[in-house]
């Protein structure tokens, strides 16, 4: 089953300083599986994030439709989660409060709140955080927070918009890490923003590659590589490295760093 879709999408949006439409992104066409992790990788400014944005509703596609779950996308969808890369959490809610904020919106109670938020954070290695404040918590432990945060709803599909991408390598391993093993674990469906290369690899089950503005997508590339669910391993496997250089040359990153130099 796919459990979202986009058909024949496009999206214009008007240019401020001419009054003219502007066309993001043109004939997108893509549709990812129940249990599936596509990352997709582009040059900046050719539409990723507009595509994310359909697919969570805030944005009507100009043309074509987009569908979660089988269901036409015409308005926000409370199956789809969406992780950016702020964490922005509430800086007066603890820790606790902020994991649990989503589904205190639902109506949930408060005390299965409080069981899913301590189970989240304690698979995110922030177990006695709970009652920390945003400014008490680095900004890798934020992010932590900010996952536990997006799977506390137990969403559908994660959309997730470069959300390692402000952390130092390390951290954003060990973040990686995280996130895999637990959409591993709950099969749950992705669909990943990512400028990082080997990120994307060492995360995706299909890799998405686009264009320049007005971006569509013009290769995918199946990642048929065991360990998804294990980044740090899966990137010391040698077919990583011929894979990054496939990657560089559609986005042409050779030819733009030697026009540089």
């Amino acid at each position: 089953m796919n459990e979202i879709e986009f058909r024949q999408v496009g999206k214009r949006f008007v240019d401020r300083q001419t009054g003219e439409p502007r066309a993001a992104v043109t004939d997108v066409n893509l549709s990812i599986r129940s249990g599936e992790v596509v990352s997709i990788i582009g040059p900046s400014g050719c539409g990723k994030s507009t595509l994310l944005n359909m697919g969570a509703g805030l944005y009507l596609p100009s043309e074509g439709e987009v569908y979660v779950g089988g269901q036409r996308v015409t308005r926000p969808v409370r199956k789809v989660a969406f992780m950016l890369q702020k964490d922005l959490l509430m800086p007066w809610r603890t820790i606790r409060a902020n994991v649990e904020l989503g589904m205190e919106i639902d109506g949930a109670p408060a005390r299965e709140r409080k069981v899913i938020a301590d189970e989240l954070l304690a698979k995110c290695h922030l177990k006695g955080f709970e009652e920390h404040y945003p400014y008490q918590l680095s900004g890798g432990m934020r992010q932590r927070a900010a996952l536990a945060r997006t799977l506390a709803v137990d969403p559908q599909v994660l959309l997730l918009d470069e959300p390692f991408s402000a952390l130092d390598a390390q951290t954003k391993m060990v973040l990686q890490q995280d996130l895999a093993k637990m959409l591993f674990e709950k099969r749950k469906t992705a669909l990943f923003i990512t400028h990082d290369l080997v990120e994307a690899i060492a995360l995706s089950d299909r890799l998405l590659v686009m264009s320049e503005r007005p971006g569509t997508i013009i290769e995918e590339i199946v990642i048929d590589l065991p360990l998804r669910e294990n980044p740090l391993e899966r990137r010391k496997l040698p077919q990583i490295g011929p894979l990054q250089g496939r990657l560089m040359e559609l986005l042409k990153v050779g030819k733009e760093t030697a026009e540089l130099h």
